[in-house]
């Protein structure tokens, strides 16, 4: 099998972790460290407005972007402005009506409106439009200024030899521009009751499954549409991204569907997902960016099956790799052309925070895997990620900085107290990035 990319190393840290927390310089200097050190590729978190407790898998919306991550602008050209709107007015028109209600409704989720902005009654509608214009109008440029200094940074980082990869969740916040505008894509009723959420069984991160809350799509209805909002969403992300990481991937094949009056997430059903038609339909809108599955979790057959017929790499986690299954696809034995070689992921802890919490067993056990008597952790789990077979190793920059649990991003399952861990200006620093180099080029993965 041909491998799907050339032999090359990425670094996964989001724009908020940055010791700004923004798009600004910061962003470009850390580009600079990037190529002096041989990394190809910057793995980000979604970039949407986040709908709750700064979580970016919890967005406001799936088209636009999150303000706070830029700086504002003195000044804008006119009429780029103006072509802006035009080319994005059949997402930005909801998006700047549903975040102006919302201020104007103290920040109280839409199904929570008056009944007739609630259900979108054209009168309504109208006249919100004519009470909030000022506030829409700053919105527009909020979002006008996001794509502007993005496509700066996006034109940057590729001049640098370095290639965006951005994150789509799989589901949408309810509480969301998307979910008050199209009902007619999503398990809910008129009033924003929901009929069906989303969520996963019972694993290694809960003992009750997880409880996403998220509205299940009406996949039927996405069909009948010609999954334009499908489709145009993808389109969208990217024209912002190099690289897309499918969130979830296992929901193409099926869903865990959860009644919302269950207990919790464990008395939820599996249902058949949308398959190769909602991901075959992307093609068009994609120009060129290749897309990546996130094959983590209850992995079946079917799963495999299909990432392998639409020709996605898929995911492999090594803090995930030492069970004592010789089949586990995590060990890099297993890794392949057709795969993307982690330490861990944003929802993982840091890798020393990992090892510190394995039992004396659970860390013989691992040093047996690594072939190594007394591996000195994280170094020893990067080094084996930059030498498994797999054509891109990602790893967390906390465990490039041997960091602890201290620095862990996400807790699944815990919704404060998440998203927090940001850098600092003094562990950016030239021996750190001509040490990383010397590391990756003795394991090709830098020229």
């Amino acid at each position: 099998m041909t491998p799907w990319c050339e032999r090359s190393a990425g670094v996964l840290l989001h724009l908020s972790s940055l010791p700004s927390g923004r798009l600004d310089q910061a962003a470009f200097q850390f580009l600079d460290l990037m190529a002096q050190a041989g990394l190809k590729v910057w793995q980000l978190l979604p970039v949407g407005p986040s709908a709750a407790y700064h979580n970016p898998f919890e967005s406001a919306s799936a088209f636009a972007g999150d303000p706070a991550l830029v700086a504002s602008a003195t000044s804008i050209d006119r009429r780029a402005y103006l072509d802006f709107c035009d080319q994005n007015s059949d997402w930005l028109e909801d998006w700047v009506l549903y975040s102006s209600l919302k201020g104007e409704h103290g920040g109280a989720p839409w199904w929570q409106w008056p009944e007739s902005l609630r259900r979108r009654e054209p009168a309504a509608l109208v006249q919100a439009r004519h009470a909030l214009a000022a506030g829409m109008e700053l919105a527009r440029l909020a979002q006008f200024r996001f794509e502007s200094a993005w496509a700066a940074f996006r034109r940057a980082a590729n001049a640098r030899g370095i290639r965006l990869f951005g994150d789509i969740p799989m589901f949408v916040s309810r509480d969301s521009a998307d979910v008050w505008a199209h009902r007619e894509l999503f398990e809910t009723d008129t009033d924003g009751r929901l009929t069906a959420v989303v969520g996963v069984p019972p694993d290694a991160f809960s003992g009750t499954g997880q409880w996403w809350g998220h509205p299940a799509y009406h996949w039927e209805a996405m069909a009948a549409s010609g999954y334009g909002w499908w489709k145009r969403r993808f389109q969208v992300q990217a024209r912002r991204h190099d690289l897309l990481r499918l969130d979830h991937f296992r929901g193409f094949a099926a869903w865990w569907r959860i009644r919302p009056e269950a207990r919790n997430a464990a008395e939820g059903a599996w249902v058949a997902g949308p398959g190769r038609a909602a991901i075959e339909v992307l093609e068009p809108v994609l120009e060129g960016t290749r897309l990546v599955a996130e094959d983590l979790g209850v992995i079946t057959e079917d799963v495999v099956a299909l990432r392998r017929t639409l020709g996605l790499p898929g995911m492999r986690v090594l803090q995930f790799a030492f069970d004592g299954n010789p089949d586990n696809p995590h060990l890099p034995h297993h890794h392949g052309p057709d795969s993307v070689c982690y330490t861990g992921t944003h929802d993982n802890d840091t890798t020393l925070g990992w090892w510190r919490a394995l039992s004396g067993p659970q860390q013989a056990q691992v040093a047996h895997a690594l072939g190594r008597e007394n591996p000195q952790m994280p170094d020893a789990l990067i080094d084996c990620a930059w030498s498994s077979p797999a054509p891109l190793t990602v790893v967390p920059m906390q465990d490039l900085l041997r960091l602890g649990s201290e620095a862990r991003m996400n807790r699944p399952g815990i919704a404060k107290g998440n998203w927090c861990w940001s850098l600092s200006t003094e562990q950016l620093t030239a021996s750190f990035s001509n040490g990383l180099r010397d590391c990756l080029q003795r394991h090709g993965r830098a020229v």
